[in-house]
């Protein structure tokens, strides 16, 4: 498992976004709230989480959903997975949405999604009249069957 090292400014007050275990490819990223923010079903927020962080290029943070709020609140995020560029200093914010029939309270320091860092590579497209074939071709949506 490879390891870097990322400067990372807390304004939050609250803890560093962490790893829950030992092999945990997410860390718990926290909400940064002046008061407790209660969305209503399907309503979304821009959740600040007073973290600003400095990526070596070469790599993205994605935000993704924390499960265990999916399942027993419907809270997940608008656009997942979100991407922090390299180059991006301003603070992250998380794009929360309450897909309940309940309206759910979010607190000041509740792990409200997850950040995994990931490297990337840039693509040079090369412009061609043919690409090769393959057993699957074209299926998709779907194409594999019900099941």
């Amino acid at each position: 498992m490879e390891h870097i090292k990322v400067k990372i400014i807390n304004e939050s007050g609250n803890l560093l976004p962490a790893y829950e275990t030992p092999s945990s490819a997410g860390m718990d990223v926290r909400a940064r709230l002046s008061e407790p923010l209660t969305l209503a079903p399907l309503q979304r927020a821009l959740v600040p989480t007073g973290l600003r962080i400095q990526l070596p290029q070469g790599y993205e943070c994605q935000v993704r959903p924390r499960s265990g709020l999916a399942l027993k609140h419907g809270i997940s995020l608008v656009n997942t997975p979100g991407t922090i560029d390299a180059d991006y200093r301003g603070e992250i914010g998380i794009i929360v949405i309450n897909l309940s029939d309940k309206p759910y309270t979010i607190t000041d320091g509740e792990r409200i999604a997850q950040l995994v860092i990931k490297s990337y590579v840039h693509v040079t497209w090369e412009p061609v009249e043919r690409i090769d074939d393959t057993a699957r071709g074209d299926g998709g949506f779907g194409h594999t069957g019900v099941n």
